[in-house]
């Protein structure tokens, strides 16, 4: 690693298993139960805002209960004594990461507990259910609202902040992602294209195992916080 390392961390849905927050594409996830084109889409929306609202509304009672595991603060851990920057990008729209002491974080997927205003632009932070007739704050329409989630053929948020940071980090990390959806599932590659060593850990191996330098599987509450654990030890020797 260079004088300055950097580490970018990208984390799915398998880290906030172990807290009960369901996944989405394991065999008994919640897309398994859930047509995905109904309450995670753009025409979902428009066809059924009030279905798309009665979801997202149960997924925020849900995730309001739940707290950080071991593995949540492992990388808050690494965070405040890595000697380096250390990124963490997540999929999840959970708020685990904040709460377990990361700030250095990217939610590419949107999150739970804010809300858009398709008309305006408004974007807020929100912990109350909603409804097509809930008005916006700031433009006061009804309708427009909806959860700040990146819904199927929407693009993930700060993309041009998460692909310098592959570029140039020396280690990239995947802890708990299917490595089925995309553009992440193509992290891996840019990371190593970039030079930098690549890590899987997961519960098991996922699509894009193959990519990674290292593969270390397992439960995240075990495996996450012996790999921090190790990686800041073998730095402040």
């Amino acid at each position: 690693m260079s004088p300055s390392p950097s580490i970018v961390i990208l984390t799915g849905a398998g880290i906030s298993a172990e807290s009960g927050v369901s996944t989405f594409r394991d065999k008994d996830g919640i897309w398994s139960k859930i047509d995905y084109r109904d309450v995670a889409t753009q025409q979902g929306f428009a066809r059924d805002p009030a279905k798309v609202h009665e979801f997202y509304n149960m997924r925020r009672r849900v995730v309001r209960e739940v707290k950080p595991n071991a593995a949540h603060f492992a990388l808050a851990r690494l965070e405040h004594n890595f000697p380096g920057d250390v990124l963490v990008v997540t999929q999840n729209v959970d708020a685990l990461h904040e709460m377990a002491g990361t700030t250095k974080l990217i939610h590419m997927h949107g999150q739970h507990n804010q809300v858009l205003c398709n008309i305006c632009g408004m974007r807020a932070a929100w912990a109350d259910d909603l409804s097509i007739d809930t008005p916006c704050p700031i433009c006061s329409a009804k309708g427009g609202l909806r959860p700040d989630v990146v819904w199927f053929g929407e693009t993930p948020y700060q993309m041009s902040r998460i692909i310098p940071a592959l570029d140039e980090c020396d280690l990239f990390i995947s802890i708990g992602t299917s490595g089925t959806v995309y553009p992440a599932a193509g992290f891996v590659q840019m990371a190593a294209r970039g030079g930098a060593r690549t890590v899987e850990l997961n519960l098991e191996p996922s699509e894009g195992a193959s990519s990674f330098d290292e593969a270390i599987h397992g439960p995240a509450t075990e495996i996450v916080p012996r790999f921090v654990d190790e990686l800041i030890a073998r730095t402040a020797d």
